[in-house]
């Protein structure tokens, strides 16, 4: 990771990382049926533009190397504000390089700075080596998620 900075995204960022998406896409993931680039184009957009989102970038020189995106949603009467990791991702042959952690670090970072008092993530239980790199990080709390589509 010697080269690799972790910064906000920018819009100059967004081919890069709508392609990065694929490696979210990849066995054990899978894509969503609604999937199009362009979407993504206008969904990234908004969530750069937005002031209670942001998507990092970590980046070889001008190459992006991995992402998570942040999103502050909810205020819990029993928790405070809450931040939302809703995609993290390092590049096949940049993983177990620190990029993950050093993307998670900033992710915390960027959370508290912006008044979270928690993040939170979920993964599918079919992610085992992601799991295993949450919990070298030392989770304060593990859950179950349920999720229904509706449309």
């Amino acid at each position: 990771m010697a080269n690799v900075a972790v910064r906000e995204a920018t819009s100059a960022d967004i081919p890069q990382l709508i392609d990065a998406y694929e490696w979210l896409f990849a066995p054990p993931g899978i894509t969503p049926a609604d999937w199009n680039k362009d979407t993504a184009r206008e969904r990234l957009e908004r969530t750069l533009a937005g002031p209670r989102s942001a998507v990092l970038v970590a980046v070889d020189g001008e190459r992006v190397v991995g992402f998570g995106s942040m999103y502050l949603d909810i205020e819990s009467v029993r928790f405070g504000q809450r931040c939302w990791v809703e995609d993290l991702a390092v590049g096949p042959a940049e993983r177990s390089t620190g990029i993950g952690a050093a993307l998670l670090s900033r992710a915390r970072q960027w959370a508290a700075d912006h008044g979270a008092t928690h993040l939170e993530l979920d993964s599918a239980t079919t992610r085992t080596d992601a799991h295993r790199f949450y919990n070298r990080h030392q989770p304060t709390s593990h859950s179950l998620n349920f999720g229904w589509q509706t449309a």
